[in-house]
């Protein structure tokens, strides 16, 4: 599958005349907790020729190729991507410690990762990571039977909003080192880590009857993080000084532009 993935990344730069600068999984398997049937969910950062900025018209800046049962491949054009960035964006700051890599070139994600404590907002992250816990939540895990897999989608941004109070900083992104750090309940513990097991196995987890252990942890732990998130401070420096002279950079050396 890398090959393929890996074919499709130069796909896309010859089709749009690109050049693609990180390509990473993310979702699921970037997390830890893929099932045997998992799509493959890469996400990557590109940058056009100079000319393609100079442009009193604003453009599509985002590549998309089309999804087959297998395969989800998206992109972000470099300044839609320093924008998000410089918002604390997530899912961003997931992509560049995402242990799965499929490319990169020219120094990028170095260079970003080297900002990414520099532009963190505990602020922004948490409000995105309780907003995705208390919308699967409540769509999915409602009643006495639930989307038993969909547990996954509620613990993992609720321990990600537990890290940032604990650490006021980036959270991991493998769903088992929040469980490691965060998880000290025993029973707890153990009925995530036999889902987890389960999930891995390849078993169909889908409408079971509600764990007790692990939905009482998450509605005490939504109450909790809802009140935290209103006490986050907002402010940081303002990187936008910093992401305009990368920008500019990267055109200079993936173009020889300026």
């Amino acid at each position: 599958m890398k090959q393929l993935i890996l074919e499709k990344i130069h796909e896309i730069e010859r089709e749009h005349q690109v050049k693609v600068l990180l390509a990473v999984e993310s979702g699921s398997r970037a997390w830890g907790f893929p099932s045997q049937d998992s799509d493959y969910d890469v996400r990557f950062v590109y940058i056009h020729r100079p000319e393609w900025y100079l442009s009193i018209d604003e453009k599509r800046d985002v590549i998309e190729m089309p999804i087959n049962e297998r395969l989800d491949i998206s992109g972000w054009d470099i300044r839609k991507a320093l924008k998000l960035f410089r918002k604390s964006n997530p899912p961003l700051m997931e992509w560049l410690v995402s242990d799965i890599r499929y490319y990169e070139a020219y120094g990028f994600k170095e260079e970003m990762l080297a900002l990414r404590n520099r532009v963190f907002s505990p602020r922004a992250s948490v409000h995105h990571y309780l907003h995705m816990a208390t919308g699967n939540f409540r769509g999915y895990l409602q009643g006495e039977q639930v989307k038993i897999k969909k547990y996954f989608y509620v613990l993992r941004p609720i321990l990600a909003c537990k890290w940032i109070e604990k650490y006021n900083a980036n959270p991991p992104i493998l769903f088992q080192d929040l469980v490691d750090d965060l998880v000290t309940e025993p029973a707890l513990k153990a009925a995530i880590e036999d889902l987890l097991r389960r999930k891995i196995a390849g078993e169909e987890l889908d409408l079971e009857h509600r764990v007790e252990a692990i939905h009482e942890f998450i509605a005490r732990e939504i109450d909790h993080v809802t009140e935290f998130a209103k006490t986050v401070d907002a402010e940081r420096e303002d990187p936008t000084a910093l992401l305009d002279k990368l920008y500019r950079k990267y055109l200079n050396i993936v173009w020889n532009f300026g």
